[in-house]
């Protein structure tokens, strides 16, 4: 008969569920194998992942989560099925709340697609809260203290930059620009600048073992293979670090901006307050070399990076969970 609370990290790469008591136990890519003639799903998750870029014309690996929302229900509604149905939490005749965060800009529709795929999938009520609070609490700031705090988080496909203060959001920004970007950024550098096809994986691995975005913070050097697009043959080439930091500057540029403009609208107690504690750095994106100097040396206040800032939203739901219940009775959904 028991039945869990559960908190859902609902991201464009991976999806993290905590559960109440146990801590995270799921983390796996936002990626669904389906096969194109029926619509059937085939696999989810990792096991959907290891398929992308390597399956025959009938079979697809889709994203169902775009930017940070659904792009697709009803993928997305078998995908938390799927992931939920694994963790086994639903009781004999009880279902699970659940805690789902989502990025602050969303409109109310696409809360609203959020709130139905996951009922769908077996959730009885449903909360869902903005990601970078959540990414704040599991980061460890004191967010409920009448000081200002700062939290940018950057994921697969969003990064969201909040001021927070008293337990809300003062100001916040939501960029469309984040690790998938990346990805597809050096792909199309090494598609322009040396004729050659790489896959998503291949990007993924050079942004993780050769990219910086921090002018000469880092020297590696990586061979990929590719598909030749003038010969059509397999080709090897070596990639530098100082190349990519060129590629991506771009785009993290715009997240620059973003958390600038988040700046200039804070009321001033509360900068006073950010040169003190610093901006916490959460999400997967966090990751990318280079990024908190880079932060830094632009904003002029002291980045942190979060101890494991993949986790801290999940984390953050385990927080939030601990509480739900005087979230119940306040009646926030």
């Amino acid at each position: 008969m028991f039945s869990r609370d559960i908190g859902i990290d609902l991201g464009t790469a991976n999806v993290l569920i905590h559960v109440k008591g146990k801590g995270i136990i799921l983390n796996e890519p936002a990626v669904v194998a389906m096969d194109r003639n029926t619509g059937k799903v085939l696999e989810v998750g990792e096991a959907a992942r290891r398929m992308v870029g390597r399956t025959p014309g009938n079979i697809e690996a889709v994203r169902p989560l775009k930017d940070g929302v659904i792009a697709d229900f009803d993928i997305t509604e078998a995908m938390l099925k799927h992931f939920i149905n694994k963790i086994n939490v639903r009781g004999f005749l009880t279902k699970p709340r659940m805690l789902i965060c989502c990025p602050t800009n969303i409109t109310k529709v696409e809360q609203k697609a959020i709130k139905e795929a996951a009922e769908k999938s077996g959730g009885k009520k449903i909360y869902l809260e903005e990601e970078p609070k959540v990414a704040a609490i599991g980061s460890g700031m004191e967010i409920y203290q009448p000081s200002g705090n700062m939290v940018v988080d950057i994921g697969g496909g969003t990064t969201d930059v909040a001021v927070l203060s008293m337990g809300d959001i003062v100001t916040s920004e939501s960029v469309k620009m984040a690790g998938d970007k990346f990805d597809i950024e050096i792909l199309q550098h090494i598609k322009r600048k040396y004729k050659l096809l790489i896959g998503e994986r291949t990007a993924e691995d050079i942004k993780i073992n050769v990219a910086t975005v921090y002018p000469g913070a880092r020297h590696e050097e990586m061979d990929i293979r590719g598909r030749d697009l003038v010969t059509g043959l397999p080709r090897t080439i070596t990639i530098y670090s100082e190349e990519i930091e060129e590629a991506l500057r771009e785009s993290v540029a715009l997240i620059t901006q973003g958390a600038k403009s988040v700046l200039e609208r804070t009321p001033p107690e509360l900068s006073a307050d950010i040169i003190d504690r610093g901006v916490i750095l959460t999400g997967g994106g966090a990751l990318i070399h280079g990024i908190d100097q880079l932060l830094a040396d632009e904003l002029k206040v002291p980045v942190l990076l979060a101890e494991e800032p993949m986790n801290c939203v999940a984390k953050g739901t385990g927080i939030m969970l601990e509480n739900i219940d005087k979230i119940d009775r306040k009646g926030i959904v």
